[in-house]
């Protein structure tokens, strides 16, 4: 008599899910610090204008990570393979953390969108780590740039606070309700 094989169920994402979420997550903290920290820096220096266009590159890549995340999240959901069980708990805990993802979803690719605008608004030359010119593609109002400006440090705050209330709702799941909400996302064996 054999024994049927039960199939396994996965106790972690994947490691391109994990290595997409752990991007974004230091993009997006990169990106927000290096846009406070160059305001202290001395206007038309060498040092504030090269973190700027390191700020635009590094916000260029994670414009190509949400693409792909978004992508490899549509596909992965229907693979038996990649997918996760859900995680146990109440409905409204449940609608609470997928509005969470939604709106931290939303929020990046405004925060993108706003970013290529408000850098075409400038209308001035601008590159993807050197290797290639990104100015010029779309044309926008320079009366627009101060708006565009305005709305761009908006949603990063608005990023930067709903990230924070993510990362402290993870932690709650780890050490408050003992689930494994938060090791589903670290890679190994870490946080036991």
């Amino acid at each position: 008599m054999t024994a049927t094989t039960q199939p396994v169920i996965r106790q972690r994402y994947d490691t391109f899910t994990l290595a997409l979420h752990w991007i974004t997550a230091a993009s997006v903290i990169f990106l927000f610090a290096s846009a406070h920290f160059w305001v202290l820096l001395e206007p038309g220096t060498p040092l504030r204008k090269g973190l700027q266009a390191i700020h635009i590159s590094c916000g260029i890549l994670l414009a190509l990570v949400m693409i792909v995340r978004l992508l490899w999240r549509l596909l992965s959901q229907h693979s038996a393979r990649f997918s996760m069980p859900p995680v146990e708990g109440a409905r409204s805990a449940k609608l609470l953390a997928h509005g969470m993802h939604v709106a931290l979803y939303l929020l990046l690719f405004a925060q993108i969108v706003l970013g290529f605008l408000f850098r075409w608004s400038q209308q001035e030359p601008f590159q993807f780590f050197g290797l290639f010119e990104l100015s010029g593609w779309v044309t926008i109002a320079s009366t627009l740039r101060h708006t565009l400006a305005v709305w761009h440090g908006n949603v990063a705050w608005a990023l930067i606070i709903l990230a924070s209330a993510h990362a402290i709702a993870a932690l709650c799941h780890h050490y408050l309700l003992r689930d494994s909400v938060l090791r589903r996302m670290l890679p190994g064996r870490a946080f036991r």
